[in-house]
């Protein structure tokens, strides 16, 4: 049997709790030893870290290591035991479909058996230990779930980061930090955004566990956890009391879940009540404006903090704006220009038919490329690098054909600016919308020169899409 060019390494660790990969990192060096000793190139490494082979998650080291075995790319591999590599039987029958159609000489494993893919006995045998090691994951499996069941039934905490208002131990309470979920529980039920909270907690400087930025996904993680108010919480469901003593009472817990609650059912955002919602940019930052009401009056505001990262220094009234850009679009729905654009459609569809029959060049020279490959007719190194320009030609080809074959609702419209503009009222927020954007792209508001609420129409710049 010949000498492996392309040999793959593959490694994987299911628990790397402090963060180090040093479990990963001891199989990749064992494993290149073997590779050392047998005169055998290391191709690429494959690695999963902190991912179990018995749980079903996606493992994308893996899967991108059968991917290029079936594509013919690697003609061994090690690994540096079988139970690194499945615990699953049906993935390891999948793994030795793959390896035995590409012709893969060998796989090695650094500490268990060498298997010959030729040889019944060497698959028997790496089928029983792939039976074993299932057998044991699913063993671990169930006495780790019966623990943790045993766990929260006796209201004791279970592992992980400390929580938000309680020492290392989970059990102890940290007396600054419950003051601040108190002061955000009162705050909460008597009206008060997630935001706004998020928003308070960065400005007075209160770090989170994990010494990130305060989110409102983060506030709402703390105020709906079933522990501050003593109970313990198992697979989403409270089991009971817990061992540790509550910060909040049950009946305030209760309250801010039924808030939360009817957040979701009734707190929607506001998009249909802003026509240009999404299209309007800070002029200061660039950044996105929100919509945003105070009492009466409807605003797009530059937000700063959690959720958000605007500078925080602008604001337009919505009514106006909108005016001006709805008038602006619909006059240009009935210009020249737009006109020009769909009585061009059929010059556009002559360009779309020659990128796509370049674009079928190109896909046609990689196969022939990937052929020769296939061949020995050249070698990796020149395979990849003859792939590279071809690649990102095909890549700029469907860029510019997906442009021109964009789906918009300008067809419909242009040329009717002016019957649209007397029944623009009857529309809904849905169908304006859509209108504004097949010709607006965004429009930039600039800061305010005029003072005295006056409305500048010369705030507005608008950035046309067609």
């Amino acid at each position: 049997m010949s000498k492996p060019v392309a040999v793959a390494v593959y490694a994987r660790i299911s628990s790397d709790q402090d963060g180090t990969a040093l479990g990963v990192s001891r199989q990749l060096e064992d494993c290149r030893k073997l590779a050392e000793r047998e005169g055998w190139t290391v191709a690429e490494e494959y690695v999963d870290n902190d991912i179990s082979a018995f749980s079903g998650k996606r493992r994308p080291g893996y899967e991108r290591l059968l991917v290029d075995l079936r594509d013919g790319l690697r003609d061994a591999v090690i690994v540096y035991h079988q139970d690194r590599l499945t615990r699953r039987p049906i993935e390891l029958e999948q793994f030795l479909e793959i390896v035995t159609a590409a012709g893969v000489q060998h796989v090695r494993f650094v500490a268990g058996a060498n298997v010959d893919m030729y040889d019944g006995d060497g698959l028997m045998v790496l089928r029983v230990l792939g039976a074993v090691a299932a057998s044991e994951s699913a063993t671990k499996s169930r006495r780790a779930k019966r623990k943790s069941q045993e766990v929260a039934a006796a209201g004791k905490p279970h592992g992980g980061l400390r929580p938000f208002g309680y020492e290392v131990d989970k059990i102890t309470i940290r007396r600054d930090e419950a003051d601040m979920i108190r002061a955000l529980t009162d705050r909460f039920l008597a009206g008060e955004s997630l935001r706004s909270l998020a928003t308070w907690l960065e400005s007075e400087g209160v770090p989170t566990v994990k010494n990130s930025t305060w989110q409102t996904s983060t506030v709402r993680g703390v105020l709906a956890a079933p522990r501050i108010a003593g109970l313990r919480e198992h697979c989403g469901v409270v089991v009971g009391p817990a061992v540790w003593d509550p910060i909040i009472s049950v009946e305030q817990h209760q309250n801010v879940v039924a808030r939360l609650e009817q957040n979701v059912k009734t707190g929607r955002r506001t998009p249909r009540s802003y026509l240009l919602s999404g299209m309007l940019r800070c002029g200061k930052c660039d950044g996105k404006l929100y919509s945003s009401r105070r009492a009466t009056t409807r605003r797009y505001v530059c937000m700063s903090g959690p959720d958000h990262g605007g500078c925080g220094k602008l604001t337009i009234v919505a009514e106006p704006v909108e005016e001006l850009v709805t008038a602006a679009v619909l006059y240009r729905l009935d210009t020249p220009e737009l006109g020009d654009v769909i009585a061009g459609r059929a010059a556009q569809n002559e360009q779309g038919a020659a990128l796509s029959e370049a674009l079928a060049a190109e896909q046609a020279q990689l196969l022939e490329l990937a052929e020769m490959w296939s061949a020995k007719q050249i070698g990796r190194s020149e395979w990849m690098t003859a792939r590279g320009p071809i690649e990102a030609r095909v890549n700029d080809l469907e860029r510019r054909l997906a442009r021109l074959t964009r789906d918009d609702v300008l067809a419909t419209v242009v040329g009717n600016g002016e019957a649209l503009r007397g029944q623009w009222g009857e529309l809904n927020l849905t169908r304006q919308n859509a209108i504004v954007r097949a010709v607006l792209d965004r429009a930039v508001i600039a800061p305010a020169v005029r003072r005295g609420g006056v409305f500048d129409p010369d705030r507005v710049d608008p950035v046309w899409r067609v």
